[in-house]
């Protein structure tokens, strides 16, 4: 019997795919390595040999740990596209305007198509961008922009393409993630833990696109427009964790919750609409996401014929998220590609419902005297603004001061709200109480 080869050994027997990459940061030398370092395997799997012809990026002289010398260098990205010997943009720059943005619409204009791992640009632009892609008919593939090594949109697009997904979400934020885990292991305070972070190589040095729930919104908006609709970003609530303490966290604890910071989404079937928001959240410690720490991200969503489900990983870094460019380098070198939301049909952007309408159960911490009377007068506000508590339970802070946290029962947003701006009106209530949404998961 004569042996033959696998598939898998087979010379690709397509021209190469030729690669021009925008942006030399951490992802874009990440994924020059890996196609040198796997190159027979990624041709193997992707019929093609891949190769990298062109680069640009800010600094020609930057040390970045690689020889760059076989690489026609572009100062200027634009002229990648007008290559003759570059098949695909990788847009690795980042940013929702200029160079980034500028970039992916010329390229998709001339019919050469884009790679790219920005979020806010997806997040920000998608619909135009859905359209440009959709009107010169070059693909747009992007899953880089979302959760790093987690496949999250070949998941939602491809693998739960036959499900109606109810809802859609998770810890989409390593840094705020591993700052929170930090405060809730050590103790430490919030600003301490985020300069730790920042020496650390986790948080950026100007964190606000992080820490003020920025990224995780850019992340859920597109999970939003793939399992749901296309939402209006400006439309979504966004908050981030700067105002959790150490205190917060511990008194989550003692109540049988872990605090995250989460971003969600859910298709109410009544009525057409989305919810969509991103706000640190008490989740009870036996649920899957509570578990998940330090840089990790979860995604977790309920289909409704595929039911709850949950998966974990690295969310960014150089091998994660360069390993999700190569996937959809490989994609494009097999011909598979979809529209960006993976829809045939048109679907125009929606606004999310209004954040106050919503009902959830609250915690609330407030720093009061400790004095009688005081949960008594907490008590009278809560009931007359119409909010039903669980429990309410005191911790030591000073001798003359005393924390507070109560649990609510179900309520609307509003009335939690309009609860609080009564609260800190009263003369023995100091400072702004805190509240956190109280989110059910499984």
């Amino acid at each position: 019997m004569t042996a033959t080869s696998s598939p898998a050994e087979d010379t690709p027997v397509f021209p190469s795919l030729r690669l021009g990459i925008a942006g030399l940061g951490t992802v874009g030398c990440g994924v020059i390595r890996q196609l040198q370092q796997q190159a027979p395997l990624l041709s193997s799997r992707a019929g093609r040999t891949l190769t990298v012809t062109a680069i640009s990026a800010r600094d020609r002289r930057k040390e970045r740990g690689l020889d760059l010398k076989d690489f026609r260098w572009h100062d200027d990205p634009l002229d990648l596209v007008h290559d003759e010997e570059v098949d695909c943009i990788l847009e690795l720059i980042g940013g929702a305007e200029g160079t980034a943005r500028n970039l992916v619409e010329t390229a998709l204009r001339a019919g050469k198509p884009v790679i790219t791992a920005n979020k806010a640009l997806i997040a920000l632009h998608g619909d135009h961008l859905t359209r440009l892609s959709q009107s010169t008919q070059t693909p747009l593939l992007f899953e880089a922009s979302v959760a790093g090594g987690i496949p999250a949109i070949k998941l939602m697009r491809e693998g739960l393409a036959g499900d109606t997904i109810k809802a859609l979400g998770g810890i989409l934020n390593g840094t705020c993630n591993y700052i929170l885990s930090t405060m809730e292991e050590t103790g430490r305070d919030f600003d301490d833990v985020l300069k730790e972070a920042q020496e650390s190589g986790f948080a950026e040095a100007e964190p606000s696109t992080d820490i003020d729930g920025w990224d995780t919104a850019h992340k859920l908006a597109i999970l939003a427009g793939i399992a749901c609709k296309p939402v209006i970003f400006d439309s979504l609530t966004v908050e981030g964790i700067r105002h959790i303490t150490a205190h917060d966290l511990e008194f989550a604890r003692k109540l049988g919750y872990r605090v995250k910071l989460l971003g969600m989404v859910r298709h109410h079937a009544k009525g057409d609409s989305v919810e969509a928001w991103v706000r640190p959240c008490l989740i009870a410690r036996d649920t899957k996401l509570a578990h998940v720490n330090g840089v990790f991200n979860a995604l977790t969503w309920e289909g409704t014929y595929s039911g709850p489900m949950t998966i974990s990983g690295r969310g960014a870094g150089e091998g994660p998220t360069a390993t999700a460019v190569i996937a959809d380098i490989i994609d494009l070198a097999r011909g598979n590609h979809l529209s960006l939301w993976g829809r045939v049909t048109k679907t125009e952007p929606v606004r999310t419902c209004p954040v106050e309408a919503l009902h959830s159960s609250f915690y609330l911490r407030l720093l009061v005297d400790d004095t009688p009377g005081v949960i008594a007068d907490i008590s009278a506000v809560l009931r007359d603004q119409g909010v039903s508590v669980h429990l309410i339970a005191q911790h030591d802070a000073t001798e003359q001061r005393a924390y507070l946290t109560v649990i609510t029962h179900p309520v609307a947003n509003s009335a939690i709200i309009n609860a609080a701006t009564h609260l800190k009106a009263l003369s023995s209530v100091h400072g702004a109480p805190l509240i956190i949404t109280i989110e059910s998961l499984s």
